[in-house]
């Protein structure tokens, strides 16, 4: 197959006109019709349109080029299918409640939408560019590519399944105060987000695997490894921006109103941290930070 140069050799000039194209079409939509319904879909299958032609252009077809495209293209997928179904449910989105008449605060959200794909896009979008395809490749089935495969399988099941958990709590439960700490959620306040970050690194990890293994040289070395930009991004988003702070507003307290159990009770032990990290994780990591002051104080004594 003929590899297609367009703008660039990395694909970074192409993808951003489409990505631009693209969510200008839908805000164009949202804003005459005042319509939610389309918003978050927007953004999810924007993925799976880079994803595509990215891999369409490169020419190639290396199972690792392959791999890491089907993985943004299905996380994508599954993101937009959940978020319309959510959407055709409740009727719409309270995000927009003081933005969707007014076109510059709206169109701002859409901007932040287009960064946000595009970064995130990052890995597979210069894994598919013609600089990086160019190099022969080894093999997929390294120990980087199968670590990558594994995280994101249980980032996509952990996302998947705590999306539709919380889905689920919040139908039965429309007290804003209440608590979901039903399956994933007993380990973690927020397993979605902490799987969505798992999922970012694996396909980093895999993007990046031709280069660490010394295949990939020069300027297409360099280029990958930049595009960790993606999952950083995508972290910094949920942590401190549009995930864990909108989450954070009813939530974000010492205790959960539970009628059930005679008004409020004090928040399970998962969720007395608002980070997406599950609490056994924390408390190890304490445990053994708290073990390392330890041996220094007694080397120190000795």
């Amino acid at each position: 197959m003929t590899v297609v140069h367009v703008l660039d050799d990395y694909y970074l000039a192409i993808t951003a006109l489409i990505t631009v194209a693209y969510q200008l079409f839908f805000f164009a939509i949202a804003f005459t019709f005042k319509f939610d319904k389309l918003t978050d879909f927007a953004g999810g299958t924007n993925f799976v349109v880079l994803a595509i032609t990215t891999l369409a252009m490169s020419g190639h077809a290396h199972a690792r080029q392959i791999v890491a495209s089907l993985f943004i293209m299905l996380w994508g997928a599954r993101l937009s299918a959940f978020l319309l179904f959510r959407i055709l449910k409740t009727g719409k989105d309270d995000r927009f409640d003081d933005k969707r008449d007014k076109f510059f605060p709206f169109l701002g959200f859409w901007v932040f939408q287009m960064i946000w794909v595009w970064t995130c896009s990052l890995p597979v979008t210069v894994l598919n560019a013609p600089n990086v395809t160019r190099y022969p490749q080894h093999a997929f089935g390294t120990g980087r590519d199968i670590a990558g495969v594994v995280l994101f399988a249980i980032g996509f099941v952990m996302e998947s399944v705590s999306d539709m958990q919380k889905f689920r709590f919040r139908s039965a439960h429309p007290d804003r105060e209440a608590i979901c700490d039903k399956g994933f959620f007993y380990f973690t306040r927020h397993p979605n987000y902490f799987g969505e970050i798992l999922i970012q690194f694996s396909i980093f990890m895999i993007a990046v695997s031709a280069a660490a293994d010394g295949y990939v040289r020069g300027q297409a070395f360099r280029a990958l490894y930049a595009t960790i930009l993606g999952p950083i991004l995508l972290t910094a988003l949920l942590m401190f921006l549009s995930g864990l702070p909108l989450s954070e507003r009813p939530g974000a307290r010492s205790a959960t109103r539970r009628p059930e159990l005679g008004g409020l009770q004090p928040l399970p032990a998962a969720h007395q941290h608002s980070h997406p990290l599950p609490a056994a994780a924390v408390r190890t990591a304490a445990d053994v930070r708290q073990a390392h002051r330890l041996s220094r104080v007694s080397h120190v004594c000795v």
